[in-house]
Parts: structure tokens; C-alpha cells; sequence
């Protein structure tokens, strides 16, 4: 049998574009053209193992009928399972389905055998070609011009025979885009391809899309969207993020791993994905090949910024490009390009990294051109800013940028650095174990204070919509009582707060202790299913904060990140370790959420806010006064060379 597209069955990752009775067919872009008849759209859904399947919708569709299609056309079983559409699981109404927008299929009964029966495609329930061009946008934003002209680089290169190259480094499957002179002009990053999931191609697998990944608050296949986010947020190319945006892609370099829907997937089939896709940007090194001293300061304090914005977990040196500008020498003027913002936007509060935190240009006071732009920063425009380009990115992702800009104002306003800025939001680690950030206490005495006005119950009203993996609600919780002396905070007070535990939040510094303990056989982690929780540990005791965060905890993180990541970069890319094929739990250790901001309802969550807002200036006061007690810190950052 023939395993071209024009055989979905065989072809278990192809695109097909579905035909209803009053349908049109769309060809390339036609559909941005403003001929689309009204009342109809079309999405991409993608199952939780990566295939996709274009199709318009009409306003008799539901979720059942869209199921119903991917079910015929891919040979993918439907039953068990839910239609969401970012926090949304649809049912009966697809009103808020945008058009362009990718859904998720997800399955409501985990580990069920990939062979389950299903239809086969007959007569004409199926079109069989795609109708929509190799490469699309999802999304018709104004800022999508530089990609648009990419694309079409990229197709006629393609048509021409100018096929993409893997790119060998990295945790994820990614690919090097080029045009018709062989110049990489996109680097392209599948969903279905991140770390632990499903077609992963370098042995990182054992989630499905949408259950917590790499961290615990970011979800697996979700990371595209806020490499879109950051580039979206990055306003005026304050910070020079890349243009990035969401694509449905075609082509046969993509991997689809032996097994995945139950059935070997051959090596020239076309495949389809839904990708992030970022232009590529020439430089000469990364910011650990480069001694920190030569970085502009304004360069520094924007990426900073974002940072701060975006609440990014991932800020290592790896991710941070470095141009020369004159062409000379190893310390002239350089440019900074910050890249992979997958691991920013999380549902609810962790721990970042900042790599910058002890460079010195981060204890620097920011200029007035950045002072008048963190004033003019509204992240409530920020907010529906995102939910108008990036429909399906979750509530929760939202909550943490618009708390992380209002405290990122205030705190510039205040006086503070961007070092002082970066230390408050960073947890501690004492004796092996995590503490909350100044930013996480802060959280955790306004929600006491809200509680205290018995505002709302112990448990949120849901309502009618339903929820997918929730992150701060799914699991296991227990109330604890405990006395915690926050001076830093310049408040002291004992908290009853429900901690949620699980196997997720994982700074990639952490995977390296994991690994080596399951080699010297611990075999537990290895049993335990996918989707299934550790049993729950008593937190240690929550000390008094110290202000000398980061004297340790950046040396220590940043030793073990490099061991876990490897030898060198690949173009801006962390380089691959060999792992074999390890599941996602056997990798993710244990770790803690201090504070939850999901389950607040509207009213709760304004009222949280007011009263963040009143601790933060106390809060601010006591940092400054100790940091000028002290004495002056050595800030050479790790990355330095001399």
C-alpha cells in the first residue's frame, strides 16, 4: 500500500482538511483574504500524541463532530476523551474558538492501549490533500510581517529542494529552516517533539500533550505559545527577542517515534505539526563563551526586564546570544539576542533563574529611558493583549505576568536594581531544601489577609467549566499550620495555606541528581505511572529569609545545570546528554508549590492584588535597608573569564 499523504491511515501525522456540506476548500492564505463566509473557521486539533488535522467549522459543529472526523481521518480513538481549547473544555458551543486557533485532544483515561479500535476513513467523509499551504500562521496578528516573508523564503527553498537540518543539541527535537542560498533563516521547535513528549526524538519521552512537563507549571506542548508570548510582549524589540510565532507545518524531516498511535510511521511520510517558529539570528557565540564585562548595560537591563515580566525559569547563558558589531576582538561592542522563552508565563510561582542576577551591570540603577518604560508597561493590556492573539493561552499564565509587571513597577519605582529585583523573586535553598522567595511570602501573607476577610470559602466555586490538569488544583493537599518569621517582608505572622506536591517543578539543575540516583537503583521512581503523584512530604521548617540568596544557590544551580546539559551549545542550543530513553518520571524529582493563584475567583483575585500591592512597599524598605547595611558584593557572575 502507499504511504503518501493522500493515506491517512498509513500516514499517521498527516494533515487533512475536512469538506462539510456547505463548506469551501482553503488554499494557501486565501482565508486571511477576509472571503472566509461567516460563521466559519478553521482549526487545528492535535491529539495528545501529536497528530494533527485541519478542519473548518460551520456553526452546527460541536465538540462530539469534531471528534467524530479526527476519529475517520487519522484512526485515532475518540472515546474517553475531551476537546479543550487552552483552560476551556468545549462541549455543545465552539463560540469561543477563534479562528487559526489549535485544539487539544486530550484522553480522560490515561495509559489506555494506542490499538484501540477505531473507524476508517470511507467515502467522502475525508479531503484527502491538505488545501492549506506547507507552512501557516495561526493567528493574524500585524506582527507577524518578518515571518510571513520568511515562509515564503522557506516554501520556494523547499520546492527547490532545499531540505531543513536537525539541529543535534538540545532536550528537544528543533530544526534549522533555510532558504534557497542553504542560509538557516528559522529555527522550528514541534510541540509534540519537547522534552518528554511523545515524539520526542532524543529518548526524553513519557508524558502526553497537556500534563505538567520539564517544569511543572508549563505543560507539555505548551511551550511554543510562550515563545510567542515573550515575542508579542517584547514591545518596540525593547529586549531584541526574535520574531517568533505559532505555525502548522508540513514536511518529512519531523520524527515520529516507533509505537506512537500504534504504528511505525516511515521515514519520507509527511508529517504535520504544530510548531513555534522563530527567525534565525546570525551571531558568534553564546553568553558562556563571552566574559559578562563586555555587555552593555541597557542590553543586560532589558533582557532583565522581560525576565522579570515573563517570570522566566530558564535564563541561563546558553539562551543568550552574543553579536559582534565591529567585527573584531572578543571584547568590542556586542549585541545581546535572547532566545528559548518556552519555560517562561508559568501557571503559578517557582523558581527562576536569572543568569544575569550577579553580572554587574545588574546592580547598576536603571537609566530613565527604562524607568519610563517599565512605567508605561500596563499589564492589563499586556493581559488581553495575549487572550486577542493567543486565545488558548491559560488564565493562570496570565495571572502570573500581570502579578510579576505590577511587581516589577513597583519595585522600579521604589528604587530598587535589577540584581535586588531578580534576589527577591528567587528561592532559597538550605540544607537541601527549597524556601520561599520574598515574592512567594509577600503572595502568602496577601492571601492570609484576603482569607482573613473571609471573602471567600476553602474551596473555589467552579462553576460549569471544567478544567484540564490543573496545575494548582489536581493534586493531593493537606492544610498546615507553622510560625514563619518574615522580617525581610516586614511582617511576621503564622499561615494555614494548602500545599500542592507533586513531580514537576524541575529547574533542569535537579535532573542530574535524579538521573544518578535512579542508576544507583532506585527502581521506584522508574514503576510509577505516568499522571500518578508521590505520596506527599511534610515541608521542612520555614526559617527566617536571608538576604544572602544568591551567595550560594547560583553557584550550586549553575554547577549543576552545566553537568546535567552538557559539553557545548550548537548554535545557541544546549547540547544533548546521553540519557537513553528515560520516562518523564524517572527525571522529574519532587518539589513544592508555596503559593497557588489558579483557584482564586475574579473577585478573590482582585482583592489579592490590593493587597500585594500594600505589602510590597514594606517589603521593599527592608530589602533596601539591608542591602545598604551590607557590604559591597562581589557580582562577577559565573560565566566570567579572565
Amino acid at each position: 500500500m502507499s504511504h503518501k499523504l493522500d493515506s491517512p491511515v498509513q500516514t499517521q501525522m498527516a494533515v487533512a482538511v475536512f469538506k462539510t456540506p456547505l463548506s469551501g476548500e482553503y488554499h494557501g492564505n486565501k482565508k486571511m483574504e477576509g472571503k472566509q463566509p461567516a460563521g466559519r473557521r478553521r482549526v487545528f486539533v492535535q491529539t495528545e500524541t501529536g497528530c494533527v488535522l485541519g478542519m473548518e467549522l460551520d456553526r452546527r459543529d460541536n465538540a462530539h463532530t469534531v471528534k467524530r472526523r479526527l476519529q475517520i481521518a487519522l484512526n485515532v480513538p475518540t472515546e474517553e476523551s475531551s476537546l479543550t481549547f487552552g483552560d476551556m473544555v468545549l462541549k455543545n458551543d465552539l463560540s469561543a474558538v477563534r479562528n487559526d486557533s489549535p485544539l487539544l485532544l486530550t484522553r480522560n483515561i490515561l495509559h489506555r492501549s494506542s490499538s484501540t479500535p477505531c473507524l476508517s476513513p470511507r467515502g467522502n467523509d475525508i479531503q484527502q490533500k491538505d488545501k492549506s499551504g506547507p507552512i501557516e500562521i495561526l493567528g493574524q496578528s500585524d506582527c507577524f510581517c518578518i515571518t510571513k516573508k520568511l515562509i515564503r523564503e522557506i516554501v520556494k527553498a523547499i520546492k527547490m529542494g532545499v531540505d531543513p537540518i536537525p539541529v543535534r543539541s538540545g532536550l528537544g527535537g528543533a530544526y534549522y529552516f533555510r532558504n534557497s542560498g542553504g542560509e538557516n533563516v528559522a529555527i522550528v521547535k514541534p510541540t509534540d517533539e519537547e522534552p518528554f513528549a511523545p515524539n520526542n526524538p532524543k529518548g526524553f519521552v513519557g508524558k502526553a500533550l497537556g500534563q505538567p512537563g520539564l517544569k511543572r507549571s508549563v505543560r507539555v506542548g505548551e511551550t511554543g505559545i510562550r515563545e510567542v508570548a515573550a515575542y508579542l510582549l517584547d514591545y518596540d524589540h525593547f529586549a531584541n527577542v526574535p520574531p517568533t510565532a505559532l505555525v502548522k507545518i508540513t514536511h518529512s524531516i519531523f520524527n515520529v517515534n516507533d509505537g506512537v498511535n500504534g504504528s511505525k510511521c516511515h521515514k519520507n511520510d509527511l508529517v504535520s505539526k504544530i510548531a513555534s517558529f522563530q527567525r534565525f539570528i546570525k551571531h558568534n557565540f553564546d553568553a558562556s563563551d563571552h566574559g559578562t564585562s563586555s555587555f552593555p548595560v541597557s542590553a543586560v537591563h532589558r533582557i532583565g526586564i522581560l525576565d522579570v515580566r515573563i517570570f522566566n525559569t530558564d535564563r541561563h547563558a546558553g539562551n543568550l546570544l552574543v553579536r559582534k558589531l565591529d567585527g573584531v576582538g572578543n571584547f568590542g561592542q556586542v549585541e545581546l539576542i535572547p532566545i528559548d522563552h518556552g519555560l517562561s508565563l508559568p501557571e503559578t510561582l517557582e523558581d527562576p533563574y536569572f543568569e544575569w542576577i550577579h553580572w554587574p551591570q545588574a546592580s547598576i540603577p536603571f537609566s530613565d529611558d527604562e524607568l519610563d518604560y517599565i512605567r508605561k508597561l500596563d499589564p492589563g493590556h499586556d493581559c488581553e493583549m495575549l487572550r486577542r492573539e493567543l486565545p488558548m493561552i491559560r488564565e493562570a499564565c496570565l495571572r502570573v505576568l500581570l502579578l510579576c509587571t505590577i511587581f516589577l513597577k513597583e519595585a522600579a519605582e521604589f528604587g530598587l536594581c535589577l540584581a535586588e529585583i531578580g534576589e527577591m523573586m528567587s528561592r532559597e535553598f538550605r540544607a537541601g531544601a527549597e524556601e520561599p522567595s520574598e515574592l512567594e511570602i509577600i503572595c502568602i501573607e496577601a492571601r492570609k489577609l484576603v482569607e482573613e476577610r473571609e471573602v471567600f470559602s476553602p474551596k473555589a466555586d467552579m462553576g460549569d467549566e471544567e478544567f484540564q490538569f490543573d496545575i494548582d488544583c489536581e493534586e493531593m493537599e493537606f492544610d498546615f499550620t507553622q510560625k514563619m518569621a518574615a522580617d525581610d517582608c516586614g511582617i511576621r505572622a503564622s499561615f494555614q495555606l494548602g500545599i500542592g506536591f507533586g513531580n514537576g517543578r524541575c529547574p533542569l539543575s535537579k535532573l542530574e541528581e535524579s538521573i544518578e540516583e535512579a542508576e544507583e537503583g532506585d527502581e521506584g521512581d522508574g514503576e510509577q505511572e505516568v499522571g500518578t503523584l508521590p505520596a506527599p512530604e511534610r515541608i521542612p521548617s520555614i526559617s527566617k529569609l536571608s538576604m544572602s540568596l544568591k551567595n550560594t544557590s547560583l553557584g550550586e544551580k549553575k554547577q549543576k545545570y552545566q553537568k546535567f546539559l552538557g559539553s557545548k551549545p550548537e548554535n545557541g542550543y544546549l547540547s544533548n546528554t546521553s540519557l537513553g530513553h528515560r520516562s518523564a518520571n524517572e527525571l522529574l524529582p519532587a518539589s513544592v508549590s508555596f503559593v497557588q493563584l489558579a483557584d482564586l475567583t475574579e473577585e478573590e483575585w482582585m482583592l489579592f492584588l490590593e493587597k500585594f500591592q500594600d505589602l510590597l512597599k514594606p517589603a521593599f524598605a527592608r530589602r533596601k535597608s539591608i542591602t545598604i547595611g551590607q557590604k559591597q558584593r562581589q557580582r562577577l557572575g559565573t560565566s566570567c573569564q579572565f
